[in-house]
């Protein structure tokens, strides 16, 4: 593997470890850009990394004592069942279309992580704020499945403002509630790529998964010392960049 490969590795797991978000959003990019893999092996394989990475540090939350239960049940149980379907519809749509809902997709997420949080509204695990939670799993889920994204930079900001979980909870929780979409959506995946799985890049993705682990974890434990919304406005400017040449290879790829 090249270094700019190994080095988008660390990117990865030092944005789910820091954010709880955004890691996976990078994971296709340097699959497609840096290792030139094809748009639908690149999003099955990244949902392997992106499960990978995110349970090391969701392991490492738990230890921790952060993570909240009740959020991951009904969280990541909508999220599992939204990923399954997102993968089985990934089967119909070729795979510029998904690498372009992928840019859009990046854009948002810097929307997201650049705009004010709105402040808190709902007690904890109300019935409404729980309904709202299964309702964004499913979406989220449902992204997880179709263009392999963990989708944490949605699931954080669901955490803290409907669970009113403070960040540190949120990020840990998120972790769980990604891990558990990426592998669900990953299986989805291998059952539909079918023979094509057999050209998955194991090595490729078990190097990338390694490097991004340590990253999480690093990430974690540095975390707490650094400002959270210096972080999100640099890695929301990356991701608008990143983004741009996304878009622009899917047109491309649909252009020719």
């Amino acid at each position: 593997m090249s270094l700019p490969a190994l080095v988008g590795a660390l990117m990865i797991g030092l944005a789910l470890g820091l954010l709880g978000s955004g890691g996976s959003i990078l994971t296709v990019p340097v699959l497609v850009f840096l290792l030139g893999q094809d748009e639908k092996l690149a999003i099955a394989g990244s949902l392997l990394v992106v499960g990978l990475i995110a349970l090391a540090g969701a392991l490492y939350g738990l230890r921790a004592g952060q993570v909240d239960g009740r959020s991951v049940l009904w969280f990541g149980g909508a999220g599992a069942l939204g990923a399954a379907l997102g993968a089985a519809i990934s089967a119909f749509v070729p795979g510029p279309v998904q690498l372009a809902i992928f840019g859009v997709v990046m854009w948002l997420a810097a929307w997201t992580m650049l705009r004010r949080r709105a402040p808190a509204t709902e007690s904890a695990h109300s019935p409404r704020a729980r309904r709202w939670l299964i309702a964004d799993g499913l979406g989220v889920g449902g992204l997880t499945g179709l263009v392999g994204i963990g989708g944490g930079f949605l699931i954080v900001p669901a955490l803290v403002g409907l669970g009113r979980l403070p960040m540190p909870r949120a990020v840990a929780t998120s972790l769980w509630i990604i891990a558990i979409n990426a592998f669900v959506g990953f299986v989805k995946h291998l059952m539909v790529l079918g023979p094509a799985r057999t050209t998955l890049d194991f090595e490729a993705l078990g190097t990338i998964a390694a490097i991004g682990v340590a990253g999480s974890i690093a990430g974690q434990h540095y975390g707490p010392r650094l400002d959270p919304a210096t972080l999100r406005k640099a890695f929301a400017v990356m991701l608008l960049l990143i983004g741009a040449a996304v878009l622009w290879r899917s047109a491309s790829r649909l252009l020719a």
